[in-house]
């Protein structure tokens, strides 16, 4: 389902390919058990659908449930309207499903960029309480470099507030890097995966924000021929993650992004809080 392989896997052939979604989903489950960790799971709505005892496990185990759009589309490539439906059709079937509200949003490929901010309005209208989905670093895909890089709350046309709360980026040569998620906690070294900890606890005194993919856990999986800079992202270092994670896991506190997104927690009202406080962590 991820959008480096659309080209080659098209949405109409998921149905009859055979999947990994649980195998891997409960591999990260059981990973979170044996540290006693808590995460966000941002469920796709079509796995939702197919796989409804996997959404209730999840919920079962402890970890909040959230919203990764229903068909895996970025959000720049559709309509206002198309992303209202695909938002509000996800958002339901993992509502009925777990028989929980769910108030969390992550946009497929991290794809609200500066031509679809709209898209945030909407969410807010849907009843959504907070968003990861603005990424603050350039890259071909996603992407606003400008953007803020700290969690805050965003004022809807509504009047209806969303919180925002962007992945982790460091400030290095006038330029924000990614660090700690997905691809990136693969592909650098992690030394400075563990220095971006430090300079969040020590520098900022605020969270680091993690997040991972559970087909980043199976290294087994079918390779996909596609285009090359795509297989280089999606399959390199598939091996090291669950020792990179399990390293992190080891060594830091983490909550659902539910847990710290808490009224106390308002991203607007936030102080300096020490090196202490747990870190927010997703699935998607």
């Amino acid at each position: 389902m991820v959008e480096a392989f659309s080209d080659c896997v098209s949405r109409d052939s998921w149905e009859s390919r055979p999947s990994r979604v649980v195998m891997s989903t409960r591999c990260a489950l059981d990973l979170f058990d044996r540290y006693g960790v808590k995460a966000t799971f941002f469920f796709v709505g079509w796995v939702a659908e197919k796989f409804p005892s996997l959404v209730r496990e999840v919920h079962a185990r402890g970890h909040e449930l959230a919203c990764h759009s229903y068909w895996h589309r970025p959000v720049y490539s559709l309509t206002r309207e198309e992303f209202r439906e695909d938002t509000r059709r996800a958002k339901s079937v993992i509502e009925q499903t777990a028989g929980v509200r769910v108030i969390g949003y992550r946009a497929p490929s991290w794809s609200i960029t500066k031509s679809c901010l709209w898209a945030l309005d909407v969410l807010a209208e849907e009843e959504f309480l907070y968003d990861s989905s603005i990424y603050p670093i350039y890259h071909d895909l996603y992407g606003i470099p400008g953007a803020q890089r700290f969690g805050y709350t965003y004022r809807s046309r509504s009047g209806k507030p969303l919180q925002e709360m962007p992945p982790t980026t460091v400030r290095l040569l006038g330029m924000n890097l990614p660090a700690a998620g997905g691809g990136y906690l693969r592909v650098f070294p992690i030394a400075y995966t563990e220095w971006v900890f430090r300079h969040f606890e020590n520098r900022h005194g605020k969270p680091v924000v993690v997040y991972f993919h559970p087909w980043e856990l199976d290294p087994e999986q079918p390779r996909l021929q596609s285009k090359l800079k795509s297989r280089i992202r999606h399959y390199l270092n598939l091996r090291r993650m669950q020792p990179r994670l399990e390293r992190l896991f080891a060594t830091h506190t983490f909550q659902p992004m539910n847990s710290y997104m808490g009224p106390q927690n308002a991203p607007e009202q936030q102080e300096e809080e020490n090196a202490s406080q747990k870190l927010p962590l997703s699935a998607g």
